[in-house]
């Protein structure tokens, strides 16, 4: 009986739909074009490619999971390449010796997770201390962090980094792309936090009822300060990936990847409204996408379609799961007959 209930309960589940998703995704965009789909190209430059947007889904993930939302993820990623690509310029150079260059490769990414933990006290302290809607604070802190990063570079790219940065976002570890790994580490010890420590227990309790919380005794501001500053370190680690592969920082990287962070937070399942949300799905969803993205891009669509396709897909997720949640309001607000 339990056996069977635990069945039932996964073939019901967000991530269960979104394996089949995805397999039937693949098996479509193969059938398709067999011959360049499934060619060994294609499927590393796959690897290499997604985890860039799946790093930012990750910091989409974790805010989504108080009832809040962070636009500002890709703002906070360019201004935390930027910086640290000023300081491998500025202070290494492409010339550079591999030993020495590895230890100002050290620094500029820890300068960069700085920027990203500072981003997210920002944030943090404009929802937690200061009351405002997720939504527009973090809109309004991303034009800024972008205003930042223009300053900083006055809109031009940063080139010219030792060859050692290159290894982050285009070498491989043992046969596996080195981006595909920090992407799984990430996701792996989000994964872990969310479900096996207190502060994951804390954060879906406040997503679920923000009220019981803060009845049950939880710091609510100390929660959402470090949703925040999580999210803001994982998209300064989407922002290092993005500058290594690309060889250059600049202010407008990725523009279009914060709708898609969006997209594939609620297509993995996770709940706008908090309270629910599992990696995962996420992971699911971002197999999907990259497979659907590059399905498009062997049929020549071109970006501004792409992100039409997007979009609805969105509004088109976000009809299903509404309906999905408010049935199962319904049915547990139906009076049932006393025996």
């Amino acid at each position: 009986m339990t056996v069977q209930g635990q069945k039932m309960s996964f073939t019901r589940s967000p991530e269960f739909r979104l394996l089949i998703i995805a397999c039937a995704v693949f098996v479509f965009m193969s059938l398709l074009s067999p011959d360049r789909f499934l060619s060994g190209q294609n499927l590393t430059s796959m690897a290499f490619q997604f985890p860039e947007f799946a790093i930012l889904a990750l910091a989409m993930t974790i805010t989504m999971m108080t009832g809040g939302i962070d636009l500002s993820v890709v703002g906070v990623a360019n201004l935390s390449a930027v910086v640290a690509a000023l300081i491998l310029t500025q202070l290494a150079g492409p010339e550079m010796a591999t030993g020495p260059s590895l230890i100002w490769l050290g620094f500029a990414v820890a300068a960069a997770l700085c920027i990203g933990a500072a981003a997210g006290l920002v944030n943090g302290s404009l929802v937690a201390f200061f009351g405002l809607p997720p939504i527009l604070a973090t809109l309004g802190s991303g034009l800024v962090f972008t205003g930042l990063a223009i300053a900083m570079t006055g809109g031009s790219a940063v080139m010219g980094f030792p060859a050692t940065v290159a290894w982050i976002g285009n070498e491989s570890l043992l046969g596996v792309p080195v981006p595909l790994i920090l992407f799984g580490l990430l996701a792996l010890g989000l994964h872990l936090l969310l479900t096996k420590t207190a502060f994951g227990l804390r954060v879906t309790m406040y997503g679920a009822n923000p009220l019981a919380a803060l009845y049950a005794a939880v710091n609510i501001n100390r929660v959402l300060l470090k949703v925040y500053v999580i999210a803001g370190m994982l998209a300064s680690s989407a922002g290092l990936v993005i500058m290594s592969r690309a060889n250059s920082a600049k202010a407008d990287y990725g523009s279009s990847y914060l709708l898609l962070a969006v997209l594939i937070a609620v297509l993995g399942g996770v709940n706008p409204y908090g309270g629910y949300g599992r990696v995962i799905g996420v992971v699911l969803a971002v197999l999907s996408m990259q497979f659907l993205s590059s399905g498009l891009n062997m049929l020549q669509v071109s970006n501004f379609a792409r992100e039409l396709i997007w979009g609805v897909l969105l509004i088109f997720v976000m009809v299903i799961n509404s309906n999905a949640i408010g049935r199962g309001f319904f049915a547990r607000a139906k009076p049932t007959k006393s025996s």
